[in-house]
């Protein structure tokens, strides 16, 4: 007879009930568990202190004997193919239900940041490349393709996107983020998370919450942030993500807020996401998080203890081997020290997901067909993520390109790894594996300019490494720069794991200076009498003031993937007409760190008072193109509206140049006087428009009051009567058109059910 959980006829929540009154207290608490096979073997980390936790998890056959929660990265420790990944995943999967009792598979979870992180898949451009973009559809597009490359391999779950809002641009991760502004962290977030989600594959919030606010930049150290910045500035993109995007896991942050570590914190976990927000989804650690709590956090004596701890504040499998949710917990369970429904309450959650796969199913199990991994479709969404990335900060009129002999000069001209992520496949775990090369097709930049200019000459120089401060290649560099007719200088990052990159996790920067001696070779490249086309490839902003002055044009491309060479080239050829925009700002000095551009006037420069200028050298939203673009008519429906009310806001940009191109339109917002300090200005809508050259569009934006919400003096989000001020145009620091409007009638208090978008109407003017 079979079960009532094999029964597909049944709801997923009545099949995982089902299956979880036939378990024992070791088959649940197992399912809370994970493995991850063959971690032992690997030489190095793709994790935090992996060397240390991976002695201390059990091997594969004594973790499974009750069962399993998750399988950990098959297919992204060590080199293997997607068949041998697929063959790998069906031995795992056949051993654990052949080898139980209850015979239930585990859930497969892969990193998928810049792409499905194994060998061969296609490297996307880094997050923060996607943000360039402003383009949510695209993001979608791109997460879809992800995710139907990840199922039909047998994974399901993916660690991805990082919702993190950047604070401050030291951070070794800014490379993964969506930039500092909340709207467009939670409009593309939300986006990728539709993209996996709907092609059946789960996406992982993470992480949840504050880690990018960290004190100084510095991977995992304490987080002191106030409710109010953590509500008005951390929050929304996972809330938004959660509620319109469907995200069935979210991830822990590794670090402590306000003294509580979010892997403990039940307000964080339980409060503010389930019963606030309804989430009733699975909550994952990161990485050893629960067993930081001993070792780092020090509020637990033993992994028994931290496991409770975890468990009780609501995170439901630990990830990415069993080391608190086992022997230890079991017996707190036993012993009446920890109560067995919170077991319950963690394992039904993982049980519901599992009915939703299919895993409680007959033919539960991957195809075994063969799948393209880097794919012609894959390579053309990668290429045209990359292309509306690009940023053109500065162009005195020497791009777009029209020479013969041209000096490619830097330590990112010839080299593709510095276009691709921290979590790329190449840099994340091919360096342990030299004997793969970097796994795909990737032309550098020479390689990409060689194509777009088969008749140029070009000298190629890498003048100096990108970390360390050997200047012995300057002199040629410089003879090369001054016998061509223009000089591109590639700078930026590599990116790396814990100190081994200059861009990456664990790799935070001291100051916003380029690395090593890369700001010396400008200087040296600069004073020679060749117009100098610096190209910045990089996973943060870096303070490029001293050079823009005399630079002919500043391009930033923010590590564009495997297709970077060619986006690159194409835009210095003019083939390809930028489009991307500043999701951060970029510094004017190195030592004077901007704050984001979302800040009260105080953190705007304060002329005799303070003698430090925080002014960026370009601001949030800034990109110029190879035409010009002109804004006029902003108009407001209405010169009022109440506390509920809302309004539309239409503007008409018009392209006055003479080549079709895309402008970004972003529409600002700055509450005259509030409560609480507020923002000089705060995104609350933007729009790609492509245009025709002469063409122009009417954009309308609906804009509702609760958009003007923020966290008052009693930490109720609210929306207040008062004076709006309205801005539209080109980035935050030139809005030509200006408007304002007046919120009326009673303080109104909103909560998770509020209006969270603008949406935005285009048609021809």
């Amino acid at each position: 007879m079979m079960s009532r959980w094999h029964d597909p006829s049944l709801s997923a929540g009545e099949r995982a009930r089902a299956l979880l009154a036939e378990m024992t207290l070791e088959e649940k608490i197992a399912q809370l568990g994970s493995a991850w096979p063959g971690n032992d073997d690997v030489s190095g980390n793709v994790a935090p202190m992996q060397d240390v936790f991976a002695r201390g998890a059990v091997p594969f056959e004594q973790a499974r004997a009750h069962g399993i929660g998750h399988l950990t990265r098959i297919f992204g420790t060590a080199p293997v193919t997607a068949a041998e990944g697929v063959a790998r995943v069906r031995g795992l999967q056949r051993e654990i239900v052949e080898e139980t009792r209850l015979g239930v598979p585990a859930i497969v979870h892969e990193e998928c940041l810049t792409g499905f992180t194994t060998l061969g898949a296609t490297v996307y451009p880094a997050a923060l490349a996607w943000a360039a973009t402003f383009d949510p559809d695209l993001v979608e597009r791109m997460a879809t393709a992800i995710a139907e490359d990840m199922r039909a391999v047998g994974v399901h779950q993916g660690l991805s996107p990082v919702l993190d809002v950047v604070r401050d641009y030291r951070w070794g991760r800014v490379e993964e983020t969506l930039g500092e502004d909340p709207y467009l962290v939670s409009m593309l977030g939300t986006a990728y998370v539709r993209g996996l989600e709907k092609t059946g594959v789960i996406a992982t919030l993470k992480h949840f919450a504050g880690y990018s606010a960290s004190r100084a930049a510095r991977n995992h150290a304490p987080v002191s942030i106030g409710p109010r910045e953590l509500r008005d500035v951390v929050l929304p993109p996972f809330e938004l993500a959660v509620r319109d995007g469907g995200a069935r896991s979210v991830m822990n942050a590794y670090v402590d807020l306000d003294g509580v570590p979010a892997a403990a914190n039940t307000a964080l976990l339980t409060g503010i996401l389930r019963e606030e927000w309804g989430f009733d989804g699975v909550v994952v650690s990161d990485y050893w998080a629960i067993p930081f709590l001993k070792s780092m956090h020090r509020i637990a004596d033993g992994v028994g203890e931290a496991g409770a701890l975890a468990l009780a504040a609501g995170i439901d499998v630990e990830l990415p081997d069993t080391l608190c949710y086992g022997k230890e917990l079991t017996e707190l369970v036993r012993g009446g020290d920890l109560p067995e429904e919170l077991v319950d309450r963690a394992a039904l959650r993982l049980l519901r997901q599992k009915a939703e796969l299919g895993l409680l199913d007959a033919g539960w199990a991957p195809s075994a067909e063969p799948i393209d991994l880097d794919s012609p479709r894959n390579r053309a969404l990668a290429g045209e993520i990359a292309e509306k990335s690009v940023v053109l900060l500065a162009n005195d009129g020497t791009l777009p390109l029209s020479t013969t002999r041209i000096a490619v000069i830097g330590p990112c001209a010839d080299d593709p790894l510095a276009f691709m992520g921290c979590y790329s496949y190449p840099n994340h775990v091919l360096p342990r594996h030299p004997g793969f090369g970097i796994g795909v097709a990737a032309p550098s930049l020479v390689d990409a300019l060689r194509e777009e200019f088969p008749s140029a000459l070009l000298a190629v120089h890498k003048g100096c490494s990108i970390r360390d401060e050997d200047r012995s290649g300057f002199a040629e560099a410089v003879a090369a720069a001054e016998a061509a007719d223009v000089c591109v200088a590639v700078v930026g990052d590599r990116a790396g794991l814990f100190g081994l990159g200059t861009s990456g996790e664990g790799c935070d920067a001291e100051d916003l200076g380029l690395p090593g001696v890369q700001d010396e070779l400008l200087e040296a490249l600069l004073a020679s009498a060749t117009p100098v086309v610096i190209v910045v490839v990089s996973g943060r902003p870096y303070a490029l003031g001293r050079h823009a002055h005399r630079a002919a044009a500043l391009v930033q491309a923010f590590m564009p993937g495997e297709e970077g060479g060619g986006a690159l080239a194409g835009v210095l050829s003019g083939r390809i007409a930028p489009s991307g925009r500043l999701p951060v700002q970029i510094p004017r000095v190195a030592g004077v760190a901007p704050s984001t551009y979302l800040t009260p006037p105080l953190g705007r420069n304060s002329e005799g008072i303070s003698n430090l200028d925080p002014t960026p050298l370009f601001p949030f939203g800034h990109g110029l193109s190879y035409t010009t673009f002109e804004y006029s008519g902003l108009e407001l429906s209405a010169d009022e509206i109440p506390t509920d009310g809302q309004l539309s806001v239409s503007v008409t940009v018009r392209n006055t140049g003479e080549r079709a191109a895309e402008e970004t339109v972003q529409l600002y917002l700055h509450d005259v006087q509030a409560q609480v300090t507020r923002p000089v200005l705060e995104l609350a809508g933007f729009a790609r428009v492509p245009l025709a050259a002469g063409a122009a569009a009417r954009v309308r934006f609906t804009l509702h009051a609760d958009r003007t919400s923020f966290t008052g003096l009693d930490l109720r989000r609210i929306v207040e009567p008062g004076r709006i001020e309205v801005f539209a145009g080109h980035s935050a620091a030139d809005l030509p058109c200006t408007a304002e409007f007046r919120l009326t009638g009673p303080v109104r208090a909103v909560g998770h059910d509020r209006v969270m978008t603008t949406p935005v109407e285009i048609a021809p003017a």
